[in-house]
């Protein structure tokens, strides 16, 4: 059977109005084209569908079933369309990101602050995970962007862009304070007891990749899961701690812990902005994303 949808629209409004009339001037047509479209579909449907009376029109039996269901689904293709208008003015909505706990922390956490006073009404869900794991979610289409750190490899839809520089340091407390003045030589650490993050982080692989250019190869004493951890075991001096150095900023300002000097600095790093050309991206997201970029 094929029946205009135009037509079905009509018949809702003329039971909802309870006259041709009125609803020719909600739907804003006019008062033939009602009774038309209404002709028309009784035909198609091969039954009357109303009855009418001095004060409009009353559904006949077979009407009101027809009603029962093209009521309920016109008004939710109006609910649908309330919900689409306010996801376009961020009165609702999803945003889903990625971020490891130094992105989150150092870099998207202010950002989040600043949206959820801006949006209140729009639902952020960030997954914790190192690089790798956002990279692993972006290609699953369960989030709809990353806030990562170099270095990662990425398929070539997702577009890549910077957005702050760290830098890597490597930390002493108390215990190690006679190398605190000294220049040391990156094969120096390898005499020293060290507590770095484990192997599945962009922040392990960039520093074991850069020291292995320069000749050295670390055997860690300690491999932790977070740089949270890490300066606080080299504020108990197990070892010299390899951490993004914002991490140990106040311990290092108040005293507590020093930062090593090398000949060579460990060359800046960046933050990055992931998304794919593979994922839509919302309103809502589009929103935040133009407060980060």
């Amino acid at each position: 059977m094929n029946v205009n949808l135009e037509y079905y629209k009509i018949f809702y409004y003329v039971t909802k109005c309870g006259s041709f009339t009125a609803a020719a001037e909600e739907l804003c047509i006019s008062q033939p084209a009602v009774s038309q479209a209404i002709k028309l579909l009784e035909n198609v449907l091969g039954s009357s569908l109303y009855i009418r009376t001095q004060k409009g029109v009353k559904l006949t039996p077979e009407g009101e079933v027809l009603f029962s269901y093209i009521s309920r689904g016109y008004e939710t293709i109006i609910l649908g369309e309330t919900k689409f208008k306010k996801m376009l003015d961020l009165e609702n909505g999803e945003i889903r990101i990625g971020a490891s706990d130094m992105t989150l922390q150092f870099y998207l956490l202010k950002f989040l602050e600043e949206f959820h006073m801006k949006h209140p009404k729009i639902k952020v869900t960030v997954t914790n995970g190192p690089t790798p794991e956002t990279l692993e979610y972006l290609y699953e289409g369960k989030i709809d962007f990353g806030v990562v750190s170099v270095p990662f490899q990425a398929k070539p839809e997702v577009n890549i862009k910077e957005v702050q520089p760290i830098k890597d340091v490597f930390v002493g407390g108390m215990g190690f304070k006679d190398l605190r003045d000294k220049e040391l030589d990156y094969k120096d650490l390898e005499q020293l007891p060290i507590i770095c993050l484990e192997k599945n982080t962009s922040t392990r692989a960039y520093i074991d990749d850069y020291l292995k250019d320069n000749g050295v190869v670390l055997e860690p004493e300690f491999e932790l899961a977070t740089s949270d951890i890490i300066v606080q075991f080299t504020l108990r001096n197990f070892g010299i701690g390899s951490v993004v150095r914002n991490f140990a900023e106040k311990y290092i300002d108040s005293g507590e812990l020093f930062e090593l000097k090398f000949k060579k600095e460990i060359p800046n790093r960046n933050f990055c902005i992931i998304t794919s050309d593979k994922n839509p991206i919302s309103t809502a997201a589009k929103e935040l994303l133009g407060m980060l970029i």
